[in-house]
Parts: C-alpha cells; structure tokens; sequence
C-alpha cells in the first residue's frame, strides 16, 4: 500500500511560538489515520499546515508525490484535499445549497452525491433553502462535512468532527465516513471520542509537543490501557 501524504521534518511558527517541531509521518491510501493526543499538543496546526493556511516554516509534505508545502490553500484544495474545521465554519448569510456549490469545485451538484448525503444527513435537506446561520451545532457540523464531501477527493482532513454532536448524529457521521472510506477516499482525522476513534481508525498517530511521538495501528493501541495512560495521560475509554 502506498502512502498519500507524507510529512518529513515539519516545522511551523504561529507568531513567536514554535508549533510543529520536526512533524514525520505518512498516511497509507485508503485508509483513515486518526491523529490523537492532549490538548495543544500540535494536532490542529498539523492539519492546517497540511492545507496551507498555516505556512511550513521547514519540512516537506508530499502529496500523491508532488510537494505542497509552499502551495496556496486554493491551490492545495484542487489538488482534491477537502478541510473540515473544528469550527464548523459554515457561510451562515447563505443557504445550506449555496453552501455546498461554494464546496464544489465546478459548481454544479451531483444529483445521486446529493441524495446519498441526504441519506446520512437528511436535515440538510429539510433546511435546503435555509440560511445556514439558522441551523442548530450539530447542523452546522453536518453541513461543514457535507461541503467537503459534496464530490470524492483524494485526502480529507477532518478536525475533530465529533465534538458537541449529539450521539446519534455522531453514529450517522461514523457511517458516513465508512461509507467515504470504502469509496476510496483517505482520511487524516484529529478526534477526541475514542468510539470513533475506533471504529473508524486504521492507523494512529500520537502527537506530543509538536512531535509524533507514537504511530501504529489503532486497533493495537485501544487494546493497551497501559500504553493509552502513558501517551495520552488516560485510559481512551474513558477519552470520549
């Protein structure tokens, strides 16, 4: 299996703070590599380097074989690289259909894509023609996943999209994202709730001070409550 994404030796300065110090890691085709680890630890600012909005102040990062590290987040996103945001960053003067064709790259939707998002978030259809400034927390998340998936890319990066949603949107958002993984697309995701976690993770990165500071196989490390308190300073069952 060959990998995507790779980061080698990846640094990144916000102001006077030194983020990311010598970030190395690769993310295999195919599969969903959950990046985990405590609060500040570098997590969020990986995936916004990775997307451009935070400049690499050293390092590479390869995408498909092709460096990226001084492209523009425009750039990076049509290379087929969909970012959704801890924030759930929604345009809330315009509708959820106004949002999505912003998320499609040449502005037209796919009628069956639609109707297949619809399936896992059927708010969205209900609220159609809504602004999306009216929508509730957990709409708003549907609609920022929604907008990153309204047509297949290569690489998803998803920053904890569990967070705040209630249990039964978290379990038709796992759903969802098997259904995206099983149609080929990659996923790099930073996520706090171990039961997706889980189920969702092939792979899994640790990241301590701006280092990766563990990666193998999710499974292997949700079967070690030894090895989740001395990396993440908890057993991750009680991580959710």
């Amino acid at each position: 299996m060959s990998d995507l994404l790779t980061l080698t030796g990846v640094h990144t300065h916000i102001g006077r703070y030194h983020i990311l110090q010598g970030v190395d890691f690769a993310v295999p085709e195919g599969q969903v590599t959950m990046l985990l680890g405590r609060n500040g630890a570098g997590k969020t600012t990986t995936l916004r380097t990775v997307m451009g909005l935070w400049p690499a102040s050293r390092g590479e990062i390869v995408l498909a074989g092709e460096r990226i590290e001084a492209g523009t987040t425009p750039d990076i996103a049509r290379r087929g690289v969909g970012y959704v945001p801890e924030s759930m960053a929604v345009f809330s003067d315009l509708t959820v259909r106004e949002n999505l064709v912003l998320g499609a790259r040449d502005r037209d939707l796919d009628d069956a894509r639609l109707d297949w998002i619809f399936g896992f978030f059927p708010a969205l259809k209900r609220f159609w023609l809504s602004r999306a400034g009216s929508l509730s927390g957990g709409q708003k998340q549907m609609l920022s996943i929604a907008r990153a998936i309204v047509e297949p890319r290569k690489l998803l990066l998803i920053d904890e999209p569990t967070k705040g949603l209630a249990p039964a949107i978290v379990m038709a958002l796992i759903e969802c994202l098997k259904e995206i993984k099983r149609r080929g697309a990659t996923i790099l995701m930073v996520e706090q709730n171990f039961h997706a976690a889980r189920e969702l993770g092939d792979t899994v990165l640790v990241m301590d001070n701006g280092a990766i500071v563990h990666r193998g196989a999710m499974a292997d490390l949700a079967a070690d409550v030894a090895l989740q308190e001395r990396l993440l300073g908890l057993s991750l069952e009680t991580h959710q």
